[in-house]
């Protein structure tokens, strides 16, 4: 028997998606926030028991165990990281505070950054009386200009140490062309505090390991933020490696990267699992709209703390974060573009006084401890699921198939006090406006991200997954404009899903400029050795790390993208390399033609300037191990009713069609089969989640026993 095991750590649900010798298995447990592990072996052990087997034996029996963490994000929140320090070149010491000027509004959002007033920069990380200048310089071309002082840099690190830093980052002037400096500096580090001695725990990043990229600021705040999640993130998840080995895995645990990779826990830099869990839903979209046969698709997840979103468009996933931020810095890696906002099933309702107390949802979670109002575990905030419940949407005796008691009756009396009452409304018509404003708050995402790209939203379709997708989907999706949504049976895991998906792949970037086409636009570059020496040794890099994970370097598939922009403009675009290496004048023409075609689909063809030149400013390999994917099961489409062993009976529910509250029919997803059909309003059931189907909706099950929703 072979089993392979995918979970998603999320901020309220840790959710498991498990394959056994092809055959499909699911199960969630709650985020235990203080020692994450604990969720994930119970969220795998509730897997094992659907499937009659004991955790053990579902462990031992596993081929591959990938998964993706938030604590990466959980720790920046809480600014739990340890106390750093910060050497840079002399004369620079003041690059972070300054933050290229107006990047310090990098993570607002636009209603804050138009408040200038009550906008501010964000807590330093490393703060300026631990951050020292070293005597050195090193010029643009990577020469030395000022040779390192090495008596200087003891002075610098005794300095730090005597202050209590727990961990040192090295961010020298131009390190990414030349890290000599960088290197010798670590070294007296080591010299000064051997094994020997307490000191020798120091932490020391480089710059130059971590970000070898031009621009000193976010390459410094790349490496800074490294350091800061480096330990906690290390500890968390070497103690879930030896939690799973205890239970009797012997391999070592692969992690989701935010690049749409993965790698092993051992070679995974602790920033790039940040925003792992979304990164997997994405290429599990992508994968799942090969399979269905939809090219655009908007990928939304509605989880207990947020709600995710992403865009596959005609086929492709390939979307990166330009100037990507992570919580309030400007970073500079290769990472896969998704929107957040907190939007989610425990996102707490509050009146705002500031605003004549109105109504806002959001952003605030109750998260899993203490949870909504109705789970009973010290919640006093009404949130998004007490409102679901309340409306008869969610049934408090099945909620995760019976194994959790909701008590409704909290639920109400949250609402009315903290909501209804205060507005002058009935606790059903506080509860519907709860509902109206997450959907809406979700919605304007999907406009935003949909329509600002220039895309028609009528060409789209929505993918709905996450706890609560299927419950909001209707509402969300079709004010945005989008007119089929579509759920899955494995929908509220369905970024575990993803990760099962993936591919073992690792990026390499590295920054050197390039004039790839002269200004003039008829003469192409002929120094291939500049080219394919950068190639060369990023490949290098790749294979020692592919390798040491156990793979044959025979099964690595390299492609590479290119930082490139026109002499003269200041448009940085990313393009899709045809060639790896530039071995001749064809080769560096068909690249060359790639970027004018990109570019010009990006910004029109007025704006292609080949008489300017072409320049290559970044380097981007990929390495990737092409991994086995989910083989979905299919069915014989059946009648078009569905079947009576589905209806489970009625409930009392609140539609807004109606303005009030109707009995309306309740169906039990498992024993749906494909080709039936139900028309709206109905509710429909699952262990894991609630399809809620409005009036004026029609659904269909596919041969997937996927659910089809469409407005009549």
């Amino acid at each position: 028997m072979k089993a392979t095991i995918d979970f998603d750590v999320g901020g309220t649900f840790t959710d498991c998606f498990v394959t056994i010798n092809g055959k499909v298995a699911t199960g969630k447990s709650p985020t235990t926030p203080l020692e994450l592990g604990v969720g994930c072996i119970k969220a795998i052990a509730n897997t094992a028991e659907s499937v009659g087997m004991s955790l053990d034996q579902l462990v031992k029996s596993t081929t591959i165990i990938r998964h993706s963490t938030t604590i990466a994000t959980n720790l920046l929140i809480n600014r739990a990281g340890p106390k750093l320090g910060l050497i840079t070149t002399e004369g620079f010491e003041d690059v972070m505070l300054i933050g290229e000027g107006s990047r310090w509004v990098d993570g607002l959002t636009t209603s804050e950054i138009r408040n200038l007033a009550s906008a501010d920069k964000p807590e330093p990380l490393i703060p300026r009386d631990l951050t020292v200048g070293v005597k050195e310089r090193i010029d643009s071309n990577g020469e030395v200009l000022r040779p390192l002082d090495e008596d200087d840099v003891v002075d610098k690190v005794n300095y730090l140490i005597n202050r209590g830093v727990q961990g040192i980052v090295v961010s020298l002037l131009w390190a990414h062309l030349n890290p000599e400096h960088e290197r010798k500096v670590r070294e007296i580090i080591e010299k000064e505090y051997p094994w020997a001695y307490l000191g020798s725990r120091m932490l020391v990043m480089l710059s130059s390991d971590i970000c070898p990229k031009r621009w000193e600021y976010p390459r410094t705040v790349t490496t800074m933020i490294n350091a800061y999640l480096h330990e906690v993130v290390q500890e968390e998840l070497f103690d879930l490696v030896e939690e799973l080995q205890n239970h009797g895995y012997k391999k070592v645990p692969m992690i989701i990267h935010n690049s749409g990779g993965m790698g092993e826990v051992l070679r995974t830099s602790a920033i790039q699992t940040w925003n792992g869990g979304p990164t997997a839903g994405l290429i599990g979209g992508a994968h799942l709209g090969k399979i269905l046969g939809y090219d655009n698709v908007v990928l939304s997840d509605v989880g207990g703390t947020s709600f995710d979103l992403g865009m596959v468009v005609a086929g492709s996933s390939r979307f990166y974060r330009w100037n990507p931020v992570i919580d309030r810095w400007r970073v500079d890696i290769t990472m896969l573009e998704t929107s957040s906002i907190g939007a989610g099933g425990g996102s707490i309702a509050w009146l705002n006084p500031a605003l004549g107390n109105r109504l806002e949802v959001g952003p605030r979670s109750a998260g899993s401890m203490p949870g909504p109002v109705c789970y009973e575990q010290g919640g006093t905030e009404p949130t998004v699921t007490d409102a679901d419940v309340v409306l008869g949407y969610i049934n408090p005796g099945y909620f995760h198939g019976g194994r959790m008691k909701l008590n409704r009756d909290k639920s109400i009396s949250a609402i009315r006090d903290k909501i209804a009452r205060p507005l002058g409304l009935e606790v059903e018509q506080g509860a519907l406006l709860i509902k109206r404003i997450v959907d809406a708050n979700m919605s304007n995402v999907i406009s935003r991200e949909v329509s600002l790209r220039g895309y028609d939203p009528r060409e789209f379709v929505i993918f709905a997954f996450g706890g609560g997708g299927a419950t909001h989907c209707c509402g969300y999706g079709f004010q945005a404009g989008i007119g089929k949504l579509v759920t899955f049976p494995f929908s509220a895991v369905f970024c575990a899903y993803g990760a099962a998906n993936m591919d073992i792949s690792h990026i390499y970037e590295k920054s050197k400029r390039l004039s790839l086409l002269a200004p003039g636009g008829k003469q192409y570059f002929t120094e291939y050795g500049e080219f394919n020496d950068v190639i060369q040794a990023l490949q290098e890099q790749a294979l020692r790390d592919i390798t040491g994970e156990g793979f044959s370097g025979k099964d690595v598939i390299f492609s590479l993208e290119l930082d490139m922009q026109y002499g003269g403009q200041i448009n940085l675009h990313r393009v899709a390399s045809p060639r790896v290496m530039i071995k001749s004048e064809a080769d560096a023409r068909a690249v060359y033609e790639e970027f004018e075609r990109e570019y010009a689909e990006v910004y029109s063809s007025f704006a292609a300037y080949p008489e300017g030149g072409a320049d290559i400013q970044n380097f981007i390999l990929r390495a990737t191990v092409p991994q086995p994917k989910v083989q979905l099961p299919t069915y014989a489409i059946k009648g078009g009713k569905p079947p009576k062993q589905a209806l489970k009976g009625r409930r009392e529910a609140y539609w807004e069609e109606y303005e009030d509250f109707r009995s309306t029919p309740i169906y039990e997803q498992k024993f749906l089969e494909s080709g039936n059909r139900i028309e709206g309003p109905a509710i429909i059931e699952s262990d894991q989640t609630t399809t809620v189907l409005p009036p004026g909706t029609n659904l269909a099950v596919d041969k997937y026993r996927n659910l089809l929703m469409e407005r009549a």
